[in-house]
C-alpha cells in the first residue's frame, strides 16, 4: 500500500554508474594530459578523451532531464483531463508543476477541492501530499 512515507522512488544504479564512468574518464584524461606533455599525438588523444568524458557526462544529464520533462508533461495532461472529467473545468493556471505532480496522489473525491486549495493558498508539494486523506497509489511510474 503506497502512502506519503513510502511513495518516493530512487534508482541509484544508473546515477552511480554514470557518475563513476564520468569520473573515471575525467581522471584518465587528466592522467593522459600530465603524462603526455611532450608528444603531439598523445596530446590529441588526451583532448579526445576530455571531449569523450564531457560528452558522457552531458549525455547522462540530458537523458535524465528529457525523460523527467516528458514525464511531467504526461502527468500534467493526465491531471488536467482528470480535473476536467470531475469538474467540467480545466485546472487552475496558477498551479505549478510541482503542485500538479503532488495532486496526482489524491483520490477523485478530494482532488478538485485540494487543487483549488493548493492554487489559492499556494501550498507546497509536501503540504499537498500531507493533506491527502485517501492516497491514490501510482504504481506505474519509473
Amino acid at each position: 500500500m503506497q502512502n506519503y512515507s513510502n511513495h518516493k522512488r530512487f534508482a541509484p544504479k544508473p546515477y552511480y554508474f554514470g557518475i563513476l564512468a564520468g569520473l573515471v574518464a575525467l581522471i584518465m584524461t587528466i592522467f593522459l594530459v600530465c603524462c603526455t606533455c611532450g608528444t603531439c599525438m598523445n596530446i590529441w588523444i588526451s583532448i579526445g578523451m576530455g571531449f569523450l568524458s564531457m560528452g558522457l557526462i552531458l549525455i547522462g544529464y540530458f537523458a535524465r532531464a528529457f525523460a523527467l520533462k516528458a514525464q511531467d508533461r504526461a502527468i500534467r495532461a493526465e491531471e488536467q483531463f482528470r480535473h476536467f472529467l470531475l469538474t467540467g473545468k480545466p485546472l487552475d493556471p496558477r498551479l505549478r508543476m510541482s503542485q500538479i505532480i503532488a495532486l496526482r496522489f489524491s483520490s477523485d473525491q478530494e482532488f478538485p477541492s485540494l487543487a483549488q486549495k493548493a492554487a489559492e493558498a499556494n501550498l507546497s508539494s509536501k503540504d499537498i501530499k500531507t493533506a491527502i486523506v485517501n492516497w491514490r497509489a501510482d504504481e506505474y511510474r519509473v
